[in-house]
């Protein structure tokens, strides 16, 4: 075991605080109350490699691994999450797809794009009336010759109005059967594939979560990625990835809001002496310091774990429901220490704790990532 970061790990770490001291943290307030998606950012993003962390050097990505990954997408969501988010939709979801289950063709025609920031990737698994039941989907493709022609819509998506590419999981086969669901990749563009309303949402403002909709939306059988009937199974091997991005989204929040506390509690004096020094604060920031340290070593495990092709799924699911609820706890205190000024948006912890409930709802809710590790550890 070696607890430390290696050289490219921190210099990766070292690089990202970087960027985003200067190309993020002035803007966040204006981002979040504007709820204004910065697509030159991305684009800049995409220059360092950042948008294609995962994919491998010869597609043009930066072809690092998951440790890596976490302290990327921790390091962004320290200073704002919805950026964090951003980049671990994209990276996580709709690169990665393509990447693990596209052909060699359709991996060249999508990811050198998607890993240079040029276009941005949306991913598509939720609708109005399924949330966590992903099987009973009514979004339908129908096969007409070379073509697919779908309908429906689609919920809660990230990037759902500015991604140029789009993979999403449609019902093929009976509702409710786990092998009736088939992964597509859509083109802004497309004939009949259009973006509905820009949800209203209390955090994650800068992060754009919109609907799609498909009205006899014609596609060529070259855009499924996979066999047809695959795409739950592909989608739940996605989401085992995707909790860690979620975890390290939670951590890198975790760890914004304590630092912040932090260095409140050290400046802020009341009846004589630096709260700090109160034990009643003092608590507060150790067991904050506590849980923050836990929820890392669980991700790093996580992606230990995920580097090496090992099955992960249980310690994912762990990690993301331990994440998620550890950041909720964290930027609540972090409010409750900076008391009156907490409340405002004078200061970083009101943006933290508006930003931090959705870690436990995104990618699989708190309650799902129970059914997950039980079933498992029932075996």
């Amino acid at each position: 075991m070696n607890f430390d970061y290696s050289e490219t790990q921190s210099m990766i770490a070292q690089s990202i605080r970087d960027f985003s001291e200067k190309n993020i943290r002035p803007y966040i307030m204006e981002w979040d109350e504007a709820q204004i998606l910065p697509i030159p950012l991305f684009k800049k993003l995409g220059e360092m490699g950042f948008m294609g962390i995962l994919v491998p050097e010869e597609l043009g990505g930066s072809g690092l691994g998951y440790h890596e990954y976490i302290t990327i997408v921790e390091e962004i969501s320290k200073v704002d999450p919805s950026i964090g988010l951003s980049v671990a939709a994209h990276n996580s979801l709709c690169t990665n797809h393509i990447l693990t289950f596209g052909t060699e063709e359709q991996k060249k025609k999508w990811i050198p794009k998607l890993a240079s920031g040029e276009h941005i990737g949306a991913w598509g698994l939720t609708e109005h009336g399924t949330g966590s039941d992903a099987g009973g989907m009514n979004t339908t493709a129908v096969k007409e010759g070379d073509y697919w022609v779908v309908n429906g819509s689609k919920n809660f998506i990230t990037h759902g109005i500015s991604a140029e590419i789009a993979v999403v999981i449609i019902r093929t086969g009976e509702k409710g059967d786990s092998k009736g669901m088939t992964a597509f990749v859509f083109e802004k563009g497309t004939p009949g594939f259009t973006s509905g309303k820009k949800a209203n949402k209390l955090g994650m403002r800068a992060s754009e979560t919109a609907e799609l909709f498909f009205d006899d939306c014609r596609i060529p059988d070259t855009n499924r990625l996979g066999e047809v009937g695959d795409g739950f199974i592909q989608s739940m091997k996605i989401l085992d990835g995707g909790r860690i991005s979620i975890g390290a989204l939670s951590l890198g929040i975790a760890k914004g809001a304590y630092e912040a506390s932090l260095k409140y509690s050290k400046e802020r004096h009341q009846f004589g002496k630096a709260i700090s020094e109160f034990q009643a604060i003092a608590f507060k920031l150790a067991d904050m310091a506590t849980e923050i340290e836990a929820s890392e070593l669980l991700l790093h495990k996580a992606a230990f774990l995920k580097n090496q092709n090992r099955k992960m799924t249980t310690l994912s699911a762990m990690s993301k429901m331990y994440a998620s609820e550890m950041c909720v706890k964290v930027a609540n205190e972090a409010v409750q220490i900076h008391g009156g000024y907490g409340y405002t948006k004078d200061y970083p912890v009101e943006k933290f704790y508006r930003d931090a409930k959705l870690c436990t709802i995104g990618e699989g809710t708190t309650e799902i990532q129970k059914v997950v590790i039980s079933r498992n550890i029932l075996k």
